[in-house]
């Protein structure tokens, strides 16, 4: 195969990855009823003047599915790390024994759990509009090199071709993920 349609399928490829690492980011952070560190990957501390994420001044795990425990490595951060959670909005009121900061997940509501599907679903939506946007542009390269004489025609066919069969397999794992995250949610 040419050298600049391998160019252009590795291309592809990459952006289509990162549109799958992007929506398993986004997926972690819509909570299933049950306890996952994951949950507080977004929250920010006010580390001596800085912002510091919360797992490099704690250690964040769940003793339970319910619970999630927070070890901060210095006690006197305790109450800046109540604060941002409670600032960093995500419906969680930390409760804290002097060592520990607990954090007791709520199991969700019916309704709650239908809003988090829908939610799943636009992430994926998302997801799958990144995924057609990276193979439109791959396959407008293709036709740029074949209108430029670069290519023959053959070599253009193959190329779209196996553009759609990375397509199809990104849009599977979007599909696989959203499926996966649906079932956990919908789980009581």
């Amino acid at each position: 195969m040419n050298e600049e349609i391998q160019m252009i399928l590795d291309d592809a490829r990459t952006r289509m990855e990162q549109a799958l690492e992007h929506l398993e980011k986004e997926l972690a952070h819509i909570r299933a009823g049950k306890a996952n560190p994951r949950m507080l990957d977004g929250v920010m501390v006010d580390y001596y003047g800085s912002q510091t994420p919360l797992n490099q001044v704690s250690s964040v795990s769940t003793p339970d599915a319910r619970t999630i425990a927070i070890q901060p490595w210095e006690k006197k951060l305790i109450p800046e790390i109540e604060k941002a959670i409670i600032n960093a909005n995500l419906g969680f009121n930390p409760d804290n024994n002097g060592d520990i900061i607990r954090i007791n997940v709520p199991p969700l509501t019916e309704e709650r759990r239908k809003t988090l599907v829908k939610d799943t679903h636009r992430e994926g939506e998302n997801a799958k509009v990144s995924i057609r946007n990276a193979r439109k542009d791959a396959n407008d390269y293709l036709k740029k090199l074949l209108k430029s004489k670069e290519i023959s025609e053959d070599m253009e066919k193959i190329g779209i071709d196996e553009v759609q069969t990375i397509t199809d397999d990104y849009i599977k794992k979007v599909d696989e993920g959203m499926e996966n995250k649906e079932k956990e949610i919908m789980t009581v």
